[in-house]
């Protein structure tokens, strides 16, 4: 009985995980942009170089049959982490896994794949800030997190014109959308630091 008991539940459990992971694709934003050739970045152009290392994004990327699971655990993962700062935590390293996942795929020639991850990299940066903010009207001292973001927010920078030099003509003008998330965070990263009297990382761009 027991036995029967448990195996009913791993059939609704692995139904509702496919389900899951369908609903995922269906819902999931398609992207079509020109392929161009493979370039190498000049040493001009890399320059710039934030004091913040991107986490590594593992094997599973966007164009793994996989990928699809490893987003649904990542909510999963969101959704029963009650610790606050650690939700801001988890919003952060999504935010890091994702770009590196989006320069990856910029580089390998899949410019689709590629934009899907980059626009999901910059709104879960912009989750991280606001549960942060957040956390701060609550009374928790983020101070320690607030560094670590603001130096993501330039990573993302970094990053983001790193792409620029590799990505289709055509999706370049989107990219360019797209960096206002990892600016208006620094932003309003960069004052919150100021208002509490802790140090601002030197901002390299240009028109902040």
């Amino acid at each position: 009985m027991v036995r029967k008991s448990v195996a009913i539940c791993c059939a609704i459990f692995l139904a509702l995980a496919i389900l899951s992971v369908s609903i995922l694709r269906a819902s999931s934003i398609r992207y079509s942009f020109l392929p161009t050739p493979i370039q190498t970045l000049a040493a001009s152009e890399t320059d710039i170089n934030i004091d913040y290392v991107l986490p590594y994004p593992g094997r599973v990327l966007p164009d793994h049959p996989l990928w699809a699971v490893k987003a649904l655990r990542d909510r999963l993962w969101l959704l029963v982490s009650v610790n606050s700062s650690r939700k801001a935590e988890l919003y952060l390293l999504f935010a890091d896994k994702r770009l590196a996942s989006s320069k990856i795929l910029f580089e390998k020639g899949k410019p689709d794949l590629a934009f899907s991850a980059l626009t999901k990299a910059e709104k879960y940066l912009e989750l991280a800030r606001l549960k942060d903010e957040e956390n701060r009207k609550e009374g928790m001292d983020t101070r320690q997190f607030l560094t670590r973001l603001v130096n993501s927010a330039l990573k993302h920078r970094e990053v983001l014109n790193e792409i620029l030099e590799i990505a289709p003509e055509d999706a370049k003008p989107e990219i360019i959308k797209i960096e206002s998330y990892s600016r208006d965070v620094y932003k309003d990263t960069r004052d919150t630091l100021n208002s509490l009297g802790m140090p601002i990382p030197n901002n390299p761009f240009n028109g902040d």
